[in-house]
């Protein structure tokens, strides 16, 4: 038991003991070995006090009807109405198990989910594909380990989006388990133009090549570049990119409509086969949202995806963009779908713009295929860090995107490297890792799912993940009481040893908040909106359960503790009857925001805080 003061921010945080005895779950137990402690944090600034409830299983499964003394509860302030609820509470002449809670937590066939998918924390995207498509195959990728699926929208048609959409939801319903999408806006491309000789044309070192406006076939002296604003923002020593960095070029003299360049590093371009121009040195005055975009980002809001990446972010006014346009696009009574920000231009990293986006953004990727283009090959890795730093001081979920097991594409196997690349993403604390092409396209999309979920695991299973993990955790400085009751519940959860953190949430940010501090225990996010639980499948080491609110007895707090013993059984979180959870929530529940300001409380017997 606990009986130490401690003040966390404005908190004032006590705790103390039952003797189990006094409950009908713990009749014939040893109860010298079991101790459900009470974690009490009273703010001054609120009007109820918040509780936080460590309760073991069985008190689920063991429940009896039985007649209890009336609660006292002894408060600071005399918060009499506090009072006179848990007394109404624990004076009722029997205790029975709730309804609700069965019908939100029944257990079914789950044995599978003591398996090492169920394990993990960090999490996984899978993109689908021509390789990816059918229903057998996304059940596969599912149970393989992905927890969200990215349909790219630079290929396809709307329809085959909306059908993988469509079964992905089917997956979803067969196994109960919130499976989040994300639709992958293409951004803008820019590209050169046709050249008169359908070959190509081979670029020397040393020779001057001119872009301009002028729509007539590119030679091996000048070629169309139709991007005005390519050519506005270009200076001096500006460095143009084309086909991947293939061909190197370097601005030495600017004129109206047109760049004279010197070739740095030669090679031959072609337009049908040049993937674009790269501009690492200057940020264009043109929107990150074309034409195209729009409309699926339109298309989008309409079938429901539950994430928007945006590609080419080059600074924080874009993410107010789409964000307005989600707003003003989003059909009525829908929730909108979070937005994350794909960082792969240099100049995210000019000023405090990294830290902006971050800021703006729900989500941030580290798109490390354009990234690996406009800056140097070694800035790669130590961008990654800065990136998955700031995210997690702000606490937003990062994904770590490109190239991560390429040779999988065409074998069963990765390199060593690669292995070591997708295991550096985990350590350096991303909450997430994606495949691309390996999924969508390649010839072992399962396999590759799969290899990354071993990875995973054994990189969690590390004792220096876990030492890392602790001394790179990010500070809570806002000083809210949402902020203070998550401190007090890691930290509680790691003193008791307790199996699980649950939270009762509504809009997700308790789950969130406690995903930023990684704490040792698994988090359990008990959602009535089936739209957080799908936002929080991209939050390390959340496992996001819907329960319609229908199934929550939000007026009874030991009814909603059941349900969180229940539901941490069926997914395999608790197993035994010792088992302690740490019970987070907010009330009065059904309002986003308030999660941890009020009270929750476990107990039938006197209580009295420590003065």
């Amino acid at each position: 038991s606990y009986s130490t003061p401690l003040d966390i921010e404005r908190s004032v945080v006590t705790t103390t003991s039952f003797d189990p005895s006094h409950f009908a779950c713990c009749e014939k137990r040893d109860h010298k070995k079991m101790k459900l402690p009470v974690l009490t944090t009273l703010s001054p600034l609120l009007a109820l006090p918040a509780i936080h409830a460590f309760i073991g299983p069985s008190c689920a499964k063991n429940a009896r009807s039985v007649s209890t003394p009336p609660v006292t509860v002894v408060l600071r302030g005399a918060m009499d109405a506090y009072d006179e609820q848990m007394r109404a509470m624990a004076s009722s002449a029997s205790a029975v198990r709730p309804a609700s809670a069965s019908a939100a937590a029944a257990p079914g066939t789950d044995n599978f989910k003591s398996s090492p998918r169920w394990r993990k924390k960090t999490k996984q995207l899978a993109t689908l594909g021509p390789a990816s498509s059918t229903v057998e195959m996304i059940e596969k990728l599912f149970l393989a380990g992905a927890d969200v699926f990215r349909l790219n929208f630079s290929h396809g048609e709307h329809a085959q989006k909306k059908e993988l959409l469509d079964i992905i939801r089917g997956v979803e319903r067969k196994y109960d388990h919130p499976i989040a999408i994300l639709g992958d806006l293409q951004g803008p491309k820019l590209r050169v133009g046709t050249f008169a000789n359908p070959d190509g044309e081979i670029l020397k070192a040393g020779q001057i090549f001119r872009f301009d406006l002028q729509e007539v076939p590119g030679t091996n002296e000048r070629v169309r570049l139709p991007h005005p604003e390519i050519i506005e923002a270009s200076e001096v020593g500006h460095v143009l990119l084309i086909d991947d960095g293939k061909v190197k070029l370097q601005v030495v003299k600017t004129g109206p409509g047109f760049l004279d360049c010197v070739v740095v590093v030669p090679g031959k371009i072609k337009d049908k086969k040049v993937r674009g121009v790269n501009t690492p040195d200057s940020i264009l005055q043109i929107s990150c949202l074309t034409k195209k975009d729009r409309e699926d980002l339109t298309y989008m809001l309409g079938i429901g995806v539950d994430w928007v990446a945006l590609s080419f972010v080059q600074r924080p006014e874009d993410i107010v963009e789409i964000k307005r346009l989600i707003m003003e696009h989003n059909p009525a009574n829908a929730f909108p779908p979070h937005v994350m920000a794909k960082i792969e231009k240099p100049s995210c990293f000019v000023g405090d713009s990294l830290e902006k986006i971050v800021q703006l953004s729900d989500g941030i990727m580290v798109a490390r295929g354009d990234l690996g283009v406009e800056c140097a090959p070694e800035d790669v890795p130590i961008l990654q860090k800065t990136i998955i730093d700031e995210c997690r001081k702000q606490g937003k979920p990062v994904v770590v995107a490109t190239q991560m097991l390429e040779s999988m594409i065409d074998s069963p196997t990765p390199t060593r490297a690669e292995a070591s690349d997708a295991a550096t993403a985990i350590y350096d604390g991303a909450d997430a890792i994606m495949l691309s092409a390996e999924s969508a396209a390649g010839m072992y999309p399962e396999e590759a799912v799969l290899m990354q979920q071993r990875i995973i695991n054994r990189v969690e299973g590390d004792p220096h993940y876990s030492m890392y993990l602790q001394s790179t955790r990010p500070k809570i400085t806002d000083g809210t009481s949402a902020s203070a009751i998550i401190l007090a519940a890691r930290q509680v959860a790691k003193n008791v040893n307790a199996k699980c953190i649950a939270s009762f949430t509504v809009g997700g940010n308790t789950a969130r908040l406690a995903s930023m501090k990684r704490p040792e225990q698994p988090i359990l996010a008990i959602s009535p909106l089936i739209e957080t639980c799908r936002h929080l499948a991209m939050s390390w080491g959340v496992y996001p359960e819907y329960c319609p609110e229908g199934n929550l007895n939000t007026d009874n707090f030991r009814d909603m503790l059941w349900v969180a013993c229940e539901i941490g059984l069926r997914k395999g979180l608790v197993s035994n009857d010792m088992d302690l959870l740490v019970v987070t929530a907010g009330f009065p529940f059904g309002t986003p925001g308030k999660n941890g300001r009020d009270a929750i409380m476990f107990g039938r017997q006197e209580l009295s805080t420590t003065q």
